[in-house]
């Protein structure tokens, strides 16, 4: 199937009304559902169907997305959604949801007869919006036509780990992925707050790595971020960064990997948004680093 489908989208947070807005824009028809419906009214102006619940967002659907905050999220509307669905839809499961999850969601796609895939993505606001997510993705060769309008509508590439799905192969890339993406992340903040501590200008940092093996787009792309106070809108909260770093422990020990870092994230991560940091970008986990949460200086 590679001409236009229709898509329930559920969820329709950062990512995933970036991802239902790109859809529509790609001449596919778009139904969306999101738990406080406010925050999936605006897609309406892209030409999307704005639904009162899963099961009216994926009436008619040759496909579902599923873009919630974890996999107990995701497990609560994809029950409500599936009856309601025609045997041999394919859902693509995109939101990060560790490995335990994507095994549960799995079973509940093959008991309704869906053609399930593990299809968690790289990236985060900008990438979303632009479509140029990496779509990591795990499931049967046959329905992958079917799926692929989708993948190639959120994002610039697919990278396929495996056939089934059900394995979680896409979710462990993704974890992998995300433990190096927190890790950058707070060494950021640790770094800007050492140098706030310490009295040095962070200008000289950046001209002491520049254009050397230490230096990375990302660290700037953090880093500025927080000198410039543009942590709204975020391109991905501490909120869900929390999360998603404590699936990524979990996994470890599950697996018999000790990450002590991955830990100290996950610490850090909760307590910037005990701080109040939550529903900001995850580079506010810099805030932890002071007692009350304020820089001393």
């Amino acid at each position: 199937m590679t001409g236009t489908v229709t898509v329930g989208v559920l969820g329709t947070g950062i990512m995933g009304a970036a991802m239902a807005r790109n859809l529509a824009r790609a001449g596919h028809r778009v139904r969306v559902w999101n738990r406080t419906r406010a925050k999936a009214e605006p897609l309406a102006e892209d030409g999307a169907y704005v639904a009162d619940s899963p099961a009216d967002a994926v009436r008619g659907a040759d496909a579902v997305l599923t873009v919630l905050h974890d996999g107990a999220a995701v497990l609560e509307a994809m029950r409500q959604a599936a009856p309601g669905l025609r045997s041999g839809a394919v859902w693509a499961q995109s939101a990060t949801a560790g490995l335990a999850a994507v095994g549960e969601l799995a079973g509940l796609a093959r008991a309704h007869g869906l053609v399930f895939y593990d299809a968690p993505v790289l990236g985060t606001r900008g990438p979303a919006e632009a479509g140029t997510l990496v779509v990591l993705a795990a499931g049967p060769v046959q329905g992958r036509d079917a799926v692929a309008p989708v993948f190639d509508a959120v994002g610039a590439r697919t990278i396929w780990t495996g056939e089934d799905g059900a394995e979680g192969s896409a979710t462990r890339l993704k974890l992998v992925a995300n433990s190096w993406v927190l890790a950058v992340t707070n060494a950021t903040g640790e770094t800007l707050a050492l140098a706030e501590g310490l009295g040095v200008d962070p200008a000289g940092f950046f001209d002491a790595i520049g254009g050397g093996p230490l230096d990375m787009g990302y660290l700037r792309t953090k880093a500025a971020l927080l000198l410039e106070d543009r942590l709204l809108p975020p391109g991905f909260t501490v909120d869900t960064a929390a999360k998603d770093a404590r699936l990524v422990v979990q996994a470890a020990q599950e697996a018999g990997v000790r990450l002590d870092g991955a830990v100290a994230v996950a610490e850090r991560m909760a307590r910037a948004s005990a701080l109040g940091h939550g529903h900001e970008d995850m580079a506010a986990a810099y805030f932890a680093a002071f007692e009350g949460g304020t820089p001393a200086r």
